[in-house]
């Protein structure tokens, strides 16, 4: 019985770190449109329009505004001063690990902290298996990366190894969203059906000792 309530809760965990990313973005997308909305109906009554006659022009209002909020905090990431707001948060209890959660479902990071999805040799007496790094950070082990190969059809669980970068080739044309949707399909679908390309060989696809010199 103690068996099973343990495999209950660590199961239960494992689908609450998978879904507080989501819900936490999807609560703060839905505040930051509730408070648009709000702005824009008082500037509305201000200038003499109702918002109940005007709906369309009301709506198209709070989209663009919240496209321009959006598109400021993106270049604001890229300045000095996120990063000294970024350091004081650190020091909160649970941000780090929250802000690596939610950057796993980001595919569109830069450099080091960029998902790439990559082909890796050695799993199987011959030829290869199609993961994913969502770091390309150097391992403890010299030479070696961390690569993760995700369940299917449920590809919130998965396993972690260490590889020697000589087996790890880069699928460029690949994305995060790409994976997804080939591990879904339970390999029905191919990757060359993802990504809508011809199949390549191995020596066509970059090396991550190579990938990571071009930097």
């Amino acid at each position: 019985m103690k068996a099973i309530l343990q495999h209950f809760l660590k199961v239960i965990f494992k689908g609450l770190l998978w879904l507080l990313p989501m819900v936490a973005i999807i609560m703060v997308i839905l505040w930051v449109y509730e408070k648009i909305d709000s702005l824009v109906e008082k500037v509305f009554h201000l200038i003499g329009f109702s918002p109940q006659n005007n709906e369309f022009l009301w709506l198209v209002a709070v989209v663009l505004i919240f496209l321009l909020i959006l598109y400021a905090v993106g270049h604001f990431m890229n300045t000095r001063l996120a990063n000294i707001f970024e350091r004081l948060f650190v020091k909160i209890p649970g941000y780090s690990t929250l802000k690596d959660i939610f950057g796993i479902f980001s595919s569109s990071k830069d450099g080091k902290t960029q998902v790439l999805v990559v082909a890796i040799k050695g799993f199987a007496k011959e030829g290869y298996n199609i993961g994913l790094m969502y770091s390309q950070k150097e391992s403890i082990i010299k030479d070696h990366y961390t690569v993760t190969l995700s369940m299917t059809p449920i590809p919130n669980g998965g396993y972690m190894f260490e590889v020697h970068k000589d087996n790890i080739f880069v699928i460029e044309d690949a994305t995060f969203d790409d994976n997804l949707q080939y591990l879904l399909s339970m390999g029905v679908k191919s990757m060359t059906e993802v990504l809508k390309m011809e199949p390549k060989e191995i020596s066509e696809f970059t090396p991550i000792g190579e990938w990571l010199e071009r930097g």
